[in-house]
């Protein structure tokens, strides 16, 4: 039992010393800083990444859009066997490198009668439902002229974070677009 004391009693005296070293020696400073600033930096350098790509495919989410209803806006009529399919596909191409799988495109071509009424004359969609015919559109005030037509288009992509630390999951980004036909009036839709 004293000798359970002794190695007690020189601990004791023993361990103030050793704290007052440690205040005083400054060498391992800068690890421990860096131990300390090490994870806020890895989350705000993959929180910067994710922030960038998100921009980057919102972005390629707009352009395209804006491609699709380009394409559709140059024909006085087209074909829903032949030629639609190859412009809704035209989105897979602008959306690469990121995964055009998750993108839905939809494209209507929405006529404007005497009274200002907009109405859908017809709708097409890849990856998603169509507008139903008939259906009411509220057009901006600027495009809402009578006896004309504008064409819609719409993507939603569902983009999923690479690293979802916090789980998140898919966030849905979106963009349409109205365009004027170039060529006509209006676009027919032909089987």
């Amino acid at each position: 039992m004293g000798n359970a004391r002794c190695v007690f009693s020189s601990l004791i005296r023993w361990f103030p010393s050793v704290l007052a070293k440690l205040a005083i020696d400054r060498r391992g400073i800068a690890v421990v800083e860096f131990a300390f600033i090490l994870p806020v930096m890895l989350l705000c350098y993959l929180g910067g990444m994710e922030i960038s790509q998100a921009v980057a495919v919102n972005r390629m989410t707009s352009l395209s859009v804006s491609t699709v209803v380009n394409l559709v806006t140059q024909y006085s009529t087209i074909s829903v066997s032949q030629t639609m399919p190859d412009i809704l596909n035209a989105s897979t191409a602008v959306l690469t490198p990121y995964p055009a799988s998750n993108a839905t495109v939809t494209v209507s071509c929405i006529t404007i009668d005497a009274q200002g009424n907009a109405t859908v004359a017809w709708s097409q969609s890849l990856r998603g439902s169509v507008r139903p015919v008939g259906q009411v559109i509220k057009l901006p005030a600027a495009l809402d002229i009578p006896n004309t037509s504008v064409v819609l288009g719409e993507v939603t992509y569902a983009y999923m974070p690479m690293i979802d630390y916090i789980h998140l999951g898919p966030f849905n980004l979106s963009s349409s677009v109205y365009m004027v036909p170039r060529n006509s009036s209006t676009i027919a839709l032909t089987s």
